[in-house]
């Protein structure tokens, strides 16, 4: 009777607007669901134009493009006898939707719009589409005729509705849907429907997999049933990685993983599961079996096609597995190191320039291209032929192999010690010993010409000349001073990034990268436009705890023996002038609260939703033992202060890979004023009554 069933999902890096590429790997993934046996594909959300196609949605050329794509897919011999579910968007009724579009041999079966848009944090989908709010409703969707002509349909089914195959019933969530608190698997799975499938278009956080993979594992532990999950994989041209993981589960246990971070264009997972598992499984849950027995039964599409085989009782099944989560520091070390690889390839460059400082920011980011550059060589090692072809257009040899990650950095990565008067000997030896240990190619120069020239400007225009602090000048003609050094490092960062390669004799040019992690900037603790603003920010989006560890893990696992001095050092940005030959300035004198603080500060702000006066509230109880309220209330009010008057700088923020849910970048994960009134004066007199009155 046919009871196993072989179904493939997949995650692919898919790029916005890349219709060539995208149509390229959705082919290559049905050609491997079809060679492991498999009956049914799924891929991830919106994967024919690219899910971050953002404003270019509103286009008429996106949707035309869409659906020249998927007239390549239907005619295309790879996609005969597999149902294929592919993500695009649809216009219905000159309202734009965000769609599945199920087909079969050169028929639609179905297009399915998504009923729950994602909208909150990075996601805007209500900017761009329209939720199908038409619940078990179907009505008739007139195809183009470019699909008409392939397809000899002049409408399909198009709304909320289940498949029906000759031996099993099949029904699509989207992404968000499986997020809601009325997700339909619900629903749909009371209604009968044995496989779900869902196609996301999810990015990476950290420690973020779990919760995912808990939902998909909750959805079937409930009611029963297989659960198919897609995603998108990679940088598809902004600050998200997605980070696949895609999964397939069976009654509440996984049976399938797919790789969290990846180097591969094209994963696909395969599993053949057994339907009377799901059946038997159900059966002996009354309360489930009574609420369908009262259910609103869903339009069903027939199809004439079964997923299973008449004769399968000896074809064998998979098995639940063990999910192997990586640690926050391995996340750290991957992620941003697969999303850099994305952009370099994607953006044709040659490499990347970094202003290596010594301390603990820049070393991170360095640890994290030399991350990069295993992960090139493992690729190549374990035969990825689309790495391979990446890394010789980057080096410019089109015989090279990268073997060793030290031998690659050297080609593509490029760090520089920008020295002034005021470092000191030990950051310029620690980023010398960490850039040898790495293999960057080095380069040491002194910036203090420049400075004096900068300054010198000014002194004869005004016939004025500013003084550091500790020579008698005030804190405003200090903080000019260390201003203009910061400056001219981002300056030289750009000229050698445009010509060292010129130098050299090489072509191409490199991407600055910026080492500002998300502490510093939600406090607004550095110079707009000095060396945060690069090309890119690998770790804008991480703690400085979080990089701690990861920096001891980089020790650990590739052991970078340079980075222990850098741990032990005090952080400093080495811009006011040294005492007796030794750092007196540090990161947090000159911020007025520690990097542990600003990480809560960070998460109640942003994750917990709270105001000066809702974190004051919070913070007596959690600090109790530490504070006294009146120290809190101080604490509280420097932050905001300081918070507040910084924010402009967040408008300018260089792009940063999304890591945390604490994030201030301004460009639309965090959107708040930049103009401030900075002395909170209502708020900071309902902290102070407070205090009062303890």
């Amino acid at each position: 009777m046919g009871r196993a069933v072989t179904v493939a999902t997949c995650a692919l890096n898919q790029w916005a607007l890349d219709f060539e590429g995208n149509l390229e790997r959705i082919i290559r993934s049905i050609d491997i669901a079809k060679s492991k046996g498999a009956r049914y594909r799924l891929g991830p959300e919106l994967e024919i134009c690219g899910y971050g196609c953002s404003d270019h949605y509103y286009e008429s050329d996106t949707l035309l493009h869409s659906f020249q794509v998927l007239e390549k897919l239907l005619e295309s011999p790879a996609t005969q006898d597999i149902i294929c579910d592919v993500g695009m968007p649809v216009l219905h009724r000159n309202v734009r939707y965000n769609c599945r579009v199920i087909f079969l041999n050169k028929k639609i079966l179905l297009i399915r719009p998504k009923i729950s848009l994602a909208n909150g944090g990075n996601y805007r989908e209500l900017r761009w589409f329209t939720p199908w709010s038409k619940a078990r409703h179907v009505e008739e969707y007139f195809l183009p005729r470019i699909i008409q002509e392939v397809t000899g349909q002049e409408t399909v089914p198009f709304g909320d509705a289940v498949l029906a195959t000759k031996d099993t019933c099949l029904g699509a969530e989207i992404c968000e849907e499986l997020w809601a608190p009325n997700s339909p698997h619900i629903e749909m799975g009371l209604d009968g429907v044995e496989i779900f499938t869902n196609s996301s278009g999810s990015h990476h956080v950290l420690r973020k997999a779990h919760a995912r993979v808990d939902l998909v594992n909750s959805a079937t532990a409930k009611n029963g049933g297989i659960y198919i999950l897609a995603n998108q994989k990679g940088c598809d041209g902004d600050r998200l990685y997605y980070d696949g993981c895609a999964m397939i589960s069976m009654n509440g246990e996984t049976v399938a993983q797919g790789s969290q971070f990846s180097l591969d264009d094209v994963e696909v997972l395969v599993a053949t599961l057994d339907l009377e598992d799901v059946r038997s499984y159900r059966a002996e849950i009354s309360s489930r079996n009574l609420a369908a027995s009262k259910v609103n039964p869903y339009p069903r599409v027939k199809v004439n096609f079964a997923l299973s085989c008449p004769d399968d009782v000896a074809v064998p099944t998979c098995m639940p597995i063990r999910w192997k989560h990586h640690s926050p520091e391995e996340e750290i070390s991957l992620g941003p190191a697969c999303w850099l690889w994305d952009y370099l390839r994607r953006s044709k460059q040659a490499g990347f320039l970094l202003p290596l400082s010594g301390g603990i920011d820049s070393s991170a980011t360095a640890c994290i291209v030399y991350s990069m550059c295993h992960q090139v060589c493992l690729a190549v090692k374990n035969g990825n032929a689309d790495v391979l072809a990446d890394a010789r257009r980057i080096v410019n040899d089109e015989t090279y192999i990268p073997e060793d990650p030290r031998e690659f950095c050297k080609r593509v990565f490029t760090t520089c010690y920008m020295a002034s008067e005021n470092s000191s000997q030990d950051t310029c030896n620690r980023a010398k010993l960490l850039a040898e240990q790495i293999g960057s190619y080095h380069i040491n120069l002194n910036i203090d010409v420049a400075v004096k020239a900068v300054v010198g400007i000014f002194s004869v225009v005004t016939g004025r000349t500013p003084q550091f602090s500790v020579y008698g000048g005030s804190s405003r003609q200090s903080l000019a001073l260390q201003n203009v050094q910061a400056r001219i490092r981002m300056v030289l960062a750009y000229l050698f990034a445009q010509l060292t390669l010129w130098a050299r004799g090489m072509p191409g040019g490199l991407l600055v990268l910026g080492s500002a992690n998300v502490d510093e900037s939600l406090r607004g603790y550095l110079t707009k436009y000095d060396c945060s603003s690069a090309d890119i920010n690998p770790i804008g989006g991480i703690s400085k705890t979080d990089l701690k560890n990861f920096i001891q893990y980089c020790i650990e696992n590739f052991q970078l023996t340079a980075l222990r001095s850098i741990m032990s050092a005090p952080p400093t940005a080495e811009l006011e002038p040294l005492v007796d030959g030794q750092v007196a300035q540090t990161d947090e004198t000159d911020m007025g609260m520690t990097y542990a603080e600003l990480s809560v500060y960070g998460k109640l702000r942003k994750i917990a939703k709270a105001g000066p006066y809702s974190m004051f509230c919070k913070l007596i109880s959690m600090w109790k033992e530490i504070c006294t309220p009146r120290e809190v209330a101080s604490k509280v009010k420097h932050f905001f202060r300081m918070y507040s008057v910084n924010r402009h700088k967040m408008t300018t923020l260089t792009p940063s890979y999304h890591a945390e849910n604490y994030s201030p970048d301004d460009n639309r994960f965090d959107l708040r004023p930049f103009l401030y009134n900075t002395s909170w004066s209502w708020q900071f007199r309902c902290i102070d009554k407070q205090v009062n009155s303890l």
